[in-house]
């Protein structure tokens, strides 16, 4: 590969993981990369896996736009030359893990074997004594071609059990530090994960008093330096030159991909924002994008605001494309029935209604087949439809099953299922400009990784 082609960087870099899910890895990593960056180095976070949520902190917390990297969801190259081109930027490259480290297909821990950073897990030490080094020695053993050093302890009760759990550990490893239970390492949660970001009030004087905790807690040392290169990929054909997609945004549609947004405007598009609460009006466009969020935490609002309605549904009788995804599904309904089971009128351009359910309805990933490519994603979503559509298509999970229903209503597709627009272009292109889709069998095993 010539010089061109190719990024390089060298860069302090971990992967925080945890044994599972709920240990606290989440606002760690925020409180490392708010330390950090208050010290005035450089800081590139991002997300393993299908997530919305633990980004939108991620980006209060560095200050830097926060990508997913999953090897199988945004493909392994990506994953390569976005660690490479943040470590050639950055001082300091943190991935956030999911679930636990070892949790998924493929995990956490795939990402840090190919990629080459080591991972750094943070272990709930509540209720635990010597058994923390226990748990500490199963983690770095468990796989050859992992690298773990040094391990973070969460929640301790004292400086007495802090030595504790130092004492514990096994030869080889070491504990990087004991952070105390602490208000400032908190922060809420609902049914589909973590609270928005942007509803948090205090929410950067929470994280600079979190970060004060770590560095209290000897969490200010940085982690080894990791050289990383990879091939600079080849950039889209612009097929949406001179096309202007609106694109809701506001506390009801948030579940928005920094990726899908850097490719719709590689291929040419102008992205226009707008919020279906509280404008009255489309911003003038060529197609519409319904993402994913929490419709049903402001569907009185939605119902209010006759004026958007009308506005989208004019956009859709005429026959200009509309993309809606999970909560732009709910609110492509006839009515959508909330948590309380109130109902709320919604646009109707799909019969029914989507209703909050008390569990969760659907999760995973899933990939979406077309003769124009094959869309990566996931879903997970707490509301179920009750619609006579019959389906266009659906997407199937990696073990190669039926899975969410995909729906085609005049110039609308919509969906409970949520893409990964970089792992089809010319699908998502298609999708934008109004051309014709044929749904196909997946072209290979779903879990063959690109």
């Amino acid at each position: 590969m010539s010089d061109s082609s190719t990024v390089r960087g060298t860069a302090h870099a971990a992967l925080i993981t945890a044994p599972g899910s709920g240990q606290g890895k989440s606002m760690v990593t925020a409180a490392l990369a708010r330390l950090h960056r208050n010290a005035g180095r450089r800081v590139r976070v991002f997300k393993h896996g299908p997530d919305y949520l633990d980004p939108m902190l991620q980006e209060v917390a560095s200050g830097a736009p926060v990508y997913q990297l999953h090897p199988w969801m945004t493909g392994e190259a990506e994953c390569r030359w976005r660690l490479a081109e943040a470590a050639g930027e950055a001082d300091l490259v943190l991935v956030e893990g999911s679930m636990g480290l070892f949790d998924g297909s493929p995990s956490s821990a795939d990402l840090a074997i190919l990629a080459g950073l080591p991972a750094l897990p943070v272990i709930d030490a509540a209720g635990m004594a010597q058994t923390f080094g226990a748990v500490a020695r199963g983690l770095a053993d468990f796989h050859p071609d992992l690298a773990i050093h040094e391990v973070i302890a969460n929640r301790v009760g004292s400086p007495g059990h802090g030595r504790l759990l130092d004492d514990s550990m096994p030869d080889g490893l070491s504990l990087l530090g004991a952070i105390p239970r602490h208000a400032a390492m908190a922060i809420p949660d609902r049914h589909l994960g973590l609270v928005q970001a942007t509803e948090l009030e205090g929410l950067d004087a929470q994280l600079d008093a979190a970060a004060a905790v770590l560095a209290e807690a000897g969490l200010d040392r940085l982690p080894a330096r990791v050289s990383l290169e990879a091939a600079r990929p080849a950039p889209p054909l612009r097929r949406l030159a001179g096309r202007r997609i609106a694109v809701a945004r506001d506390a009801a549609f948030a579940f928005l991909y920094r990726g899908n947004l850097a490719l719709l405007e590689a291929m040419g598009a102008e992205l226009a924002f707008f919020s279906p609460l509280a404008d009255a009006a489309l911003p003038e466009c060529d197609a519409l994008w319904l993402p994913g969020g929490y419709p049903e935490l402001h569907a009185a609002r939605l119902a209010d605001n006759v004026a958007m309605r009308e506005a989208i549904r004019a956009h859709h009788a005429a026959g200009k494309p509309i993309l809606a995804e999970c909560g732009g599904l709910m609110a492509c309904m006839e009515c959508l029935a909330d948590g309380e089971g109130d109902r709320h009128a919604m646009l109707g351009l799909l019969p029914g209604e989507a209703r909050m359910a008390g569990r969760l309805q659907g999760i995973g990933l899933q990939v979406l087949a077309t003769d124009r490519g094959e869309l990566r994603g996931h879903t997970f979503h707490h509301s179920r439809l009750d619609t006579p559509a019959a389906p266009w298509a659906h997407a199937r999970r990696q073990s190669g099953s039926e899975a969410e229903a995909i729906f085609r209503q005049g110039s609308l597709v919509a969906s409970y299922f949520h893409g990964y627009f970089p792992s089809a272009p010319e699908l998502v292109a298609a999708l934008f400009r109004g051309e014709p889709l044929t749904p196909t069998p997946s072209a290979g095993d779903p879990d063959e990784t690109r």
